[in-house]
């Protein structure tokens, strides 16, 4: 019994205002979350992509192919029972953000860190209202309690529809200052990946690229995209 796969079963899958939002039905019954809660979603385009991806199921049921369904499913059953421990974990990035920690040679990675970084710290410092202190090399170093405190407060405005999400563009990218660029329309997914990558990109271009290291990250771009496509449908 442990390989059995749910398959499909239903000949349509759509869209459709149910009481509190909207919800996926196929062939006219609603879709439950793996813990038997309702499918309740805040907008309509969130319920229609999850509904296309249902709709593009064949034979066997693949969750991995069914990233919107996944992060709503994320939202209601575990986000929603857990908020302040998700911001708790997710607001812990400001204090050992990326973009805070450089190199301390080459020069020129040096300069490309903060070519790319810099401009990102000024926002986070200007929009955000949270300047962050810059180091080199990996030993810890403290930030300003003010800052740590409005990106805590700025995470727990988020719903869990948005948090679930958000988690990912932090956690993928190692930023908080990243994620919030991201989910503030300053930054695509792919500006904020590539931003995140300097150093394996500096690494790649003198050692060469690794197949599986190339293949990880093509992953992660993936997951990165669908994660913000995901932020957007709620707004």
């Amino acid at each position: 019994m442990s390989g059995w796969k749910a398959k499909r079963f239903w000949t349509k899958a759509e869209a459709a205002p149910c009481g509190g939002g909207f919800t996926v039905l196929l062939d006219a019954r609603p879709v439950r979350t793996p813990a038997k809660a309702g499918f309740v979603l805040p907008s309509l385009a969130m319920a229609q992509a999850c509904a296309a991806e249902w709709d593009a199921q064949t034979g066997a049921v693949r969750p991995e192919t069914m990233p919107m369904t996944r992060y709503a499913n994320s939202a209601i059953d575990k986000v929603a029972h857990q908020h302040a421990e998700v911001v708790e974990i997710v607001a812990a990035y400001g204090a050992s953000d990326l973009l805070c920690y450089r190199a301390d040679r080459p020069e020129a990675l040096i300069a490309r860190q903060a070519a790319a970084w810099d401009p990102q710290l000024e926002w986070a410092a200007h929009d955000l209202d949270a300047p962050l202190r810059v180091t080199t090399g990996i030993a810890p170093i403290d930030q300003a309690p003010a800052s740590i405190a409005r990106l805590t407060e700025l995470t727990q405005a988020f719903d869990a529809f948005h948090l679930a999400p958000f988690h990912d563009l932090v956690a993928i990218t190692g930023s908080l200052v990243l994620g919030f660029a991201m989910a503030r329309g300053v930054l695509t997914a792919d500006a904020g990946f590539t931003l995140s990558r300097i150093d394996e990109h500096w690494q790649t271009e003198h050692w060469g690229q690794d197949e599986e290291a190339a293949k990880y990250e093509s992953g992660k771009s993936t997951d990165l995209s669908s994660a913000l496509r995901f932020f957007r449908y709620h707004e």
